[in-house]
């Protein structure tokens, strides 16, 4: 009995909240509020007022709750690698051409990585999300238990990054998880990396895909981006060597130190490089990769090896009908 009562708390405890109607009346709410006062400078009345106009988002609770990331590699890639994708991908390309090439010569990074974040997150603008960010976030700030903190904190951030770049914050739409833009920006990310690229005066991650494509290079460059180095390759492993595979994405290990121990990558990669051993289950079996910076770079914008294979397949397979050969280095 006290074995099946601690697994009911436990999963009451990582179960989304359902809240009460009204946010305002909330003690939760107004310790925030009074927080935001205290530390911001925000006026009471104002916050009181959005939040007694926030409707919870039972849906973002339910999405949340079942990520993407959850499915193994075999049925994740298919959402992502589609001819569909790659072809719009390439549209987009040659629609934005000058901008993305200033964004490489600016950044350093290729044009498509840039194309296929945009790509995987929004299908080139189409699907940037019809949330109303602010609903989304006090929704999973407050009810949702598991990850309260971090969107508390990127509540913060949105009403800060509203009142900074003059936005209703009540009129801004995004995704469940209260992304927003072609790029799909959480709020802390807006206001550390979204620039303004078309050069207008203001950051706008909807309507400019100028700025949407700078602020894509940017992040990429400031989280440490090489430009000309590659990103990752196909492995032979020994059997003994499997067991290494890691669900860490940071580069640990040598190429030098992984070939020692039976790990081969099939591409030619520097001996002295770090990377990172990944097992993946593929559609013919398992799959191990070695993972290096650039790599470990594109998992800064989603923290999961399979987003980030998913942007650079992607992204391969559109340069490669782009150019009519592939810009793998």
């Amino acid at each position: 009995m006290r074995r099946l009562l601690t697994l009911l708390t436990l999963l009451t405890l990582a179960a989304p909240a359902l809240a009460q109607a009204n946010y305002s009346e909330r003690d939760d709410v107004r310790n925030f509020v009074s927080d935001m006062v205290k530390k911001h400078r925000f006026d009471e009345q104002m916050l009181m007022h959005w939040m007694n106009s926030v409707e919870q988002q039972k849906t973002a609770l339910e999405a949340i709750a079942r990520p993407a990331e959850g499915k193994p590699w075999k049925d994740y890639r298919p959402i992502f690698i589609t001819n569909k994708r790659i072809s719009k991908g390439v549209e987009f390309w040659r629609k934005h051409k000058d901008v993305l090439s200033q964004a490489e010569q600016r950044y350093g990074v290729p044009a498509e990585i840039i194309v296929a974040i945009i790509g995987v997150e929004t299908f080139y603008g189409k699907r940037s999300g019809s949330y109303p960010v602010l609903d989304a976030l006090t929704t999973l700030g407050f009810d949702y238990p598991p990850r309260a903190t971090f969107f508390r904190k990127e509540l913060e951030h949105f009403l800060l990054m509203s009142r900074e770049e003059r936005f209703d914050p009540r009129t801004l739409k995004g995704s469940y998880a209260g992304a927003m833009g072609m790029p799909q920006f959480i709020s802390s990310s807006f206001r550390s990396y979204a620039v303004d690229f078309d050069g207008d005066g203001t950051r706008d991650l909807w309507g400019s895909t100028a700025d949407a494509i700078g602020s894509v290079a940017n992040y990429f460059s400031r989280h440490g981006w090489r430009n000309g180095a590659p990103v990752i390759s196909r492995a032979q492993v020994s059997d003994s060597a499997r067991p290494l595979a890691s669900k860490r994405m940071r580069p640990e290990k040598s190429i030098a130190e992984y070939k020692q121990v039976g790990v081969v990558p099939l591409s030619n990669f520097n001996d002295q490089e770090s990377a990172i051993l990944l097992g993946l289950e593929g559609k013919n079996g398992q799959e191990y990769w070695l993972g290096l910076n650039n790599f470990y770079v594109i998992t800064r914008y989603n923290h999961s090896p399979l987003y980030a294979m998913a942007v650079y397949q992607l992204g391969q397979a559109v340069a490669t009908n782009y150019y009519g050969v592939s810009r793998d280095k």
